[in-house]
């Protein structure tokens, strides 16, 4: 007879707690993980002071967990009763649990060897507690981050490789300081939310240096992770019960931070389709890529496509100011080692986008002279530049909603400088491509 297998020792009953705990957290079920550690304490009022503490702690945490996905605590100003109600309440609370847990290690490190103490479960308690006072920290310093990007909707542009590279230094100081397998719903969660905003950032910053390749891949991977994220909320099913009998089923509903990151990568997609539309449209037919991108929110290759044929338009163009830059080979992807020789003259200046048909070769001198002959304005707060040319009998209404690129109108006939529809339009598409109010929308119930 072989020898018997020894039968696993049964999960403490605190282990097991915490596991559950710290499941619900990972799953966004922050009521339900507070609930089950308050009754907890509730159970053990005769358990020893760093179990109790640490339970309370516990509770701060998933509250504090609530109001973070939420976002509810953005641009709120200061003053307000209530425990969430301040602007730098979120910071207070953490710093609070911060120094609860801080407390709860060193206690832990100090009862592991006291009469009647449990050391295997003092030494659980100490890891969990010094490795949750990292997350907070993690936390804290993310929550900041958003803050400063909701501050960044008030601005003309929004640098994202800023914010990147924030990211990346959080990510670097925090990914491997709660790797506790207790704490992996925690820090899995964490890894794809930093994730997912910084392919988006990346994204945001190599769209705009009209980098096809890269803004793709950086797209592709934030969509990956948003779509394992997204499975979370998919398993999970709510019942609802009718008035009349019967239920049916639904997904739970995710909190406003993902949504937020799920917009944003709407946002970014539309922008992308529309500024490598050229691209893009190689690769299928003429009615399937007009389809496709009429799915794009907000539908920028539509909404000029409908402006020229209401006014009569000659043409519409994005143009790409693509002087100093060395690495420039034209539209789409280019393997890295093929030679093209750097652009000259007018060709340092290609059409992006051009409607309803390619650039019109007989205006780019004109929509050069006028780009640099009114740079300064260009490169002013939202501004409209008017040019008429009798030589020509055309009028060319220009406005640059990024640095490298600007939005040419251009009329075959006299129109007015004041013609308002002509300036809301450029206005409009302008603020649809650099998209402040994407940021604002991080605050929940704003407008964008």
């Amino acid at each position: 007879m072989g020898e018997s297998i020894p039968l696993a020792a049964p999960v403490p009953v605190e282990q097991a707690v915490l596991e559950t705990f710290f499941s619900h957290l990972g799953i966004f079920s922050y009521d339900k993980a507070k609930d089950n550690v308050e009754k907890e304490r509730e159970a053990s009022k005769s358990a020893g002071g760093s179990w109790l503490a640490l339970l309370a702690a516990l509770a701060h945490l998933a509250a504090a967990e609530k109001v973070y996905h939420g976002l509810t605590y953005l641009g709120q100003k200061l003053g307000g009763q209530s425990f969430f109600s301040r602007r730098d309440s979120l910071r207070s609370a953490y710093a609070a649990l911060h120094g609860e847990l801080r407390r709860v290690a060193a206690g832990a490190g100090a009862g592991r060897g006291a009469a009647g103490a449990a050391p295997a479960l003092e030494e659980l308690l100490g890891h969990l507690a010094e490795q949750l006072s990292f997350f907070v920290q993690a936390r804290a310093e993310a929550a900041e981050l958003y803050d400063r990007m909701f501050a960044l909707s008030a601005q003309r542009s929004v640098d994202a490789a800023e914010l990147v590279a924030l990211l990346d230094a959080l990510l670097g100081k925090y990914s491997a300081r709660f790797h506790h397998p207790i704490l992996s719903p925690l820090e899995s969660s964490f890894q794809l939310e930093v994730g997912v905003l910084s392919h988006l950032l990346q994204a945001q910053a190599q769209v705009s240096e009209w980098k096809f390749l890269p803004s793709l891949v950086s797209l592709h991977s934030a969509h990956t992770k948003l779509q394992t994220w997204g499975q979370i909320f998919e398993k999970q099913r709510e019942t609802k019960k009718h008035l009349f009998g019967g239920q049916s089923q639904k997904a739970v509903q995710p909190p406003h931070l993902f949504l937020w990151l799920m917009k944003l990568k709407n946002m970014l997609l539309a922008k992308f389709s529309f500024y490598f539309h050229e691209a893009l449209s190689r690769q299928t037919s003429a009615s399937e890529m007009k389809a496709l991108t009429a799915k794009a929110s907000p539908d920028l290759f539509g909404k000029i496509s409908s402006f020229i044929r209401k006014y009569d338009a000659a043409n519409v163009s994005l143009i790409f100011d693509n002087r100093g830059s060395e690495s420039f080979q034209g539209h789409g992807y280019h393997h890295p080692n093929s030679y093209r020789e750097a652009p000259k003259g007018v060709d340092q200046y290609p059409a992006v986008v051009s409607l309803p048909s390619d650039r019109p070769v007989l205006h780019w001198p004109n929509v050069i002279m006028i780009m640099t002959d009114r740079a300064a304005e260009l490169s002013g707060l939202d501004k409209v530049v008017h040019f008429y040319d009798d030589k020509v009998q055309s009028t060319y209404f220009l406005t640059r909603p990024e640095p490298h690129f600007t939005l040419v109108v251009i009329f075959e006939s006299k129109k007015s400088e004041r013609d308002s529809h002509f300036v809301s339009f450029l206005n409009e598409v302008s603020l649809a491509l650099k998209n402040p109010k994407v940021f604002a929308s991080l605050k929940p119930g704003s407008k964008g």
